[in-house]
């Protein structure tokens, strides 16, 4: 569906995406994360054939998007970052109107867009104002706009940011549920839950490179332990307390709010603590996540 041998994107001086493979297979959803700037968009941007290509080789759908660009965009759905809604216009002809530009006929763009606003559960909603919606409705009546052609690919950047986390859990359902019926999905995202929720096979990105690639799982086992012992000490004494228990686990990390200890017991790690006298003001034992990934890889957390 997508590969991408050494591409790259600069804007003047500044290298976005610095020579990166991607290959995406039919039916799967793929992950790029990374926090911001880290290039996720600028790949996609180039992906939807909207962007020229910087360097490399890239091909979407068998097309280059140089040459093919409208027919790759008509096969296309496209979910960006920041809602597009047309304000002008209610719910319903959000999406009528939008398949139109597809070329689809009057009767066949009525009867998806019933379909699409049953499947986003927005069908009470359907004459309302685009800007009578919450947040979660409108990224719901995004995603269902960028159905209305049927799309092989669908692209979404940064799918649930500013919502809710039961908004969130809505989305993602939607989004399982167009996997499950084979639409191969490509997501950007910063909120590694969502990644490991959605994506059966993600990158890594930092700094325009792909640091690691693999599924959820398969990160989490190569680049950290099973369990992760937070402790939160007082304000700026995590750093000097750090070597005090450097050898409880495979390895230790100094935040600004908390100590992390990698080990595959927090719970014997949390034990030792207490039995050499430290007393944290708070302490978490949970199970490793990509944002553990991520700061093994680059040394910094996801929100920074």
């Amino acid at each position: 569906m997508i590969s991408a041998v050494g591409l790259r994107k600069s804007f003047g001086e500044f290298e976005a995406v610095k020579g990166i493979d991607v290959d995406v297979r039919r039916g799967e959803a793929f992950g790029f994360l990374g926090p911001n700037g880290a290039g996720k968009s600028s790949t996609m941007r180039m992906i939807a054939a909207v962007s020229p290509v910087g360097g490399g080789e890239l091909r979407i759908l068998g097309m280059d998007p140089a040459t093919d660009g409208p027919a790759i965009r008509g096969r296309l759905g496209v979910c960006p970052q920041e809602d597009t809604l047309d304000n002008e216009l209610n719910v319903y002809d959000n999406l009528y109107i939008y398949g139109r530009y597809f070329g689809i006929d009057k009767a066949t763009v009525r009867e998806r867009t019933d379909e699409l606003l049953t499947f986003v559960s927005l069908t009470e909603k359907a004459k309302s104002k685009v800007e009578d919606l919450s947040g979660g409705m409108k990224r719901r009546l995004t995603i269902a706009r960028s159905l209305i052609n049927q799309p092989d690919l669908l692209l979404l950047d940064e799918p649930t940011t500013g919502l809710d986390p039961q908004a969130r859990h809505v989305l993602w359902d939607q989004l399982f549920r167009l996997k499950q019926a084979g639409v191969t999905l490509v997501i950007t995202t910063h909120y590694m839950d969502e990644a490991e929720q959605l994506c059966d096979r993600l990158v890594v990105m930092d700094k325009g490179l792909i640091v690691a690639e693999g599924s959820p799982r398969e990160l989490i086992d190569a680049h950290s332990t099973r369990e992760v012992a937070e402790l939160r000490f007082g304000v700026g004494e995590h750093e000097a307390l750090a070597a005090k228990v450097e050898d409880l686990g495979d390895r230790v990390e100094v935040l600004p709010d908390r100590l992390l200890v990698y080990s595959h017991d927090g719970e014997e790690v949390i034990a030792k603590v207490h039995e050499r006298g430290l007393q944290p003001a708070a302490v978490l034992v949970r199970r490793s996540t990509l944002e553990d990934v991520f700061l093994r890889l680059t040394g910094r957390t996801l929100v920074d």
